[in-house]
């Protein structure tokens, strides 16, 4: 009696083919990189991809390919975002805010036989074209009225190719184990490493984030990704939306809060961003008295979320927040902070508590915590571990590499570390590279970070350890003002005492014009650091 189902590949183009028959006039609203608001649906997008697709195996792209993309949130990038895959290639999201020599290495890493790239970074591919001897083609995502002068090698304009097709194209068809696409890991600590996702993880991994525990997207909803395409597979947005028939808006690359405010008031219902990004957009909203009239639910994660962030949207403007945790290595999807039975029979501080938590995990991804030794701790809330994960949208290898990234249970060492309680609500403490080690105890700096930010004059904060004679560490707080006049430290530091015990307490408030961040947006402690030292900063006396 075995395999009498159907045998149906889990490819990601029966995604767009399942939105564009079932939910063809589902509005897409993007502001695209001219700077115009342009309007199409499913069935569109899928023709455009249908395009593309035609488009570059006329141009020699064959199943197993690399093709490059470096473009912001549009619908044109929603195109390709198919239309690669559509052609059997593999899509290559390239991040415009990586140093040039991150850029080149990944391109010539992957092997990128072509790049597509919008227009205004085109000067971007052009300064490191040189080396990057592999590229036969490069795609401007534009027409022909905004098609810039360039020296790319056989550049060509997107929508003039698109144009010369007539779409009558069949998608590449394959194992469902076939590559679909590839994204880098920001390389902190060394050269990027590739994470190849497939077919099959992709589709999993969305039918997971729309399970109704997690983002739970539905037909009804009107999805903005805030969050880059290029950030750890778009955080699976891009294929859970048309999986649900659920509209979108595209925000393009302007990423100011007058205009992520003008366009979450494009019917927006659901929206997802890393916490800086809310961080200027509250303070836009209250400056200048604006609501949120359609927006009832705000994903975040890349970083952890202060807990004024989540009451600013949920006292303040009426959306719920999801505290989400993932990375480039989980597809990205690990947990996310819907409310159990348990929590929802709490009282509403002890949930806000709950909230700065990242939540449970959906089926589909396995997790534990450790000691350094590889014994499982207690789920009690308290013990801090290793936070391991596996499941089928979880790295294997990475691209390139001999051996797995994983042990021989297929365990994953996320480098994070982290608590979980017994309703299986995990609290990520710090990096494990991060954390912050005082007379031989654990400080966590990212809640040192999410207390201080709770103070009006604090605008963003990052908690390091710096060394100490008797206690080998001891943490510092690393403060940009909110306003143009600091705060007093020690106000700052009384608020911070109200969480934590007194040796908890950092012994310095130092402020900074801007803290350094990564490509990704999260603050790089390895350059605050060098920052520091420059700084010849010591602690203190007493």
């Amino acid at each position: 009696m075995r395999d009498l189902m159907q045998h149906w590949e889990m490819r990601v183009s029966h995604i767009i083919d399942h939105a564009a028959k079932y939910h063809p006039r589902r509005s897409i609203v993007s502001r695209d990189v001219e700077g115009s608001i342009s309007h199409t649906d499913w069935a569109g997008i899928r023709d455009g991809a249908l395009r593309t697709a035609q488009a570059l195996a006329g141009l020699g792209i064959r199943p197993g390919d690399v093709v490059g993309v470096m473009a912001w949130n549009t619908a044109r990038h929603l195109k390709v975002w198919y239309g690669v895959s559509g052609a059997g290639a593999v899509l290559h999201t390239l991040n415009p805010r990586l140093f040039a020599e991150q850029l080149v290495y990944i391109i010539n890493h992957a092997e990128d036989r072509f790049v597509m790239v919008d227009p205004d970074l085109v000067p971007v591919l052009e300064a490191i074209a040189d080396k990057l001897p592999k590229v036969e083609r490069y795609i401007v995502l534009t027409d022909a009225a905004h098609m810039p002068e360039t020296s790319l090698r056989n550049a060509s304009c997107f929508e003039d190719l698109i144009a010369s097709v007539d779409g009558d194209f069949r998608w590449v068809e394959g194992d469902e184990r076939d590559p679909c696409g590839i994204c880098y890991t920001s390389g902190t600590t060394g050269n990027p490493k590739g994470v190849v996702y497939t077919h099959r993880s992709n589709v999993l991994h969305a039918l997971a984030s729309n399970s109704a525990d997690m983002v739970g997207l539905k037909s009804a909803d009107v999805v903005m990704p805030v969050v880059p395409l290029f950030h750890a597979n778009g955080w699976s947005l891009g294929y859970a939306a048309p999986m649900a028939g659920a509209a979108m808006v595209m925000p393009g690359r302007d990423m100011t809060p007058a205009a992520i405010h003008e366009m979450l008031e494009m019917g927006v219902t659901t929206t997802a961003a890393v916490p800086t990004i809310w961080l200027g957009l509250i303070a836009h909203m209250r400056a200048n008295g604006l609501r949120l009239s359609t927006l009832k639910k705000v994903i975040i994660g890349g970083s952890s979320c202060p807990r004024a962030v989540i009451e600013a949207f949920q006292k303040e403007f009426g959306a719920h927040v999801y505290h989400a945790w993932g990375m480039t290595e989980t597809s990205p999807l690990g947990t996310i902070c819907s409310f159990t039975p348990e929590v929802l029979a709490l009282d509403e501080e002890a949930r806000l508590d709950i909230q700065c938590t990242v939540g449970h995990p959906p089926f589909t991804v396995d997790l534990r915590i450790t000691d350094d030794e590889g014994h499982e701790l207690p789920w009690d809330g308290e013990t801090q571990g290793r936070l391991w994960i596996r499941g089928p949208g979880v790295v294997q290898r990475y691209l390139k590499f001999e051996t797995d990234a994983t042990d021989d249970d297929n365990w994953f060492d996320t480098g994070d570390i982290a608590t979980m309680d017994a309703n299986a609500y995990v609290r990520i403490t710090d990096r494990s590279k991060d954390v912050i080690k005082s007379g031989g105890e654990w400080i966590s700096s990212i809640e040192l970070e999410n207390a201080a930010v709770a103070h009006p004059g604090v605008a963003e904060a990052a908690a390091i350890g710096v060394p100490h004679e008797k206690w080998g560490e001891r943490p510092i707080l690393v403060v940009v003002p909110a306003g143009d006049t600091a705060p007093d430290k020690r106000d700052v530091l009384d608020l911070v005492g109200r969480s934590f015990a007194r040796w908890q307490v950092p012994d310095d408030v130092v402020f900074v014009p801007e803290l350094p961040h990564t490509a990704t947006g999260k603050i790089s402690k390895l350059e605050l650091r060098k920052q520091l030292e420059k700084m010849n900063y010591s602690l203190p006396a007493g």
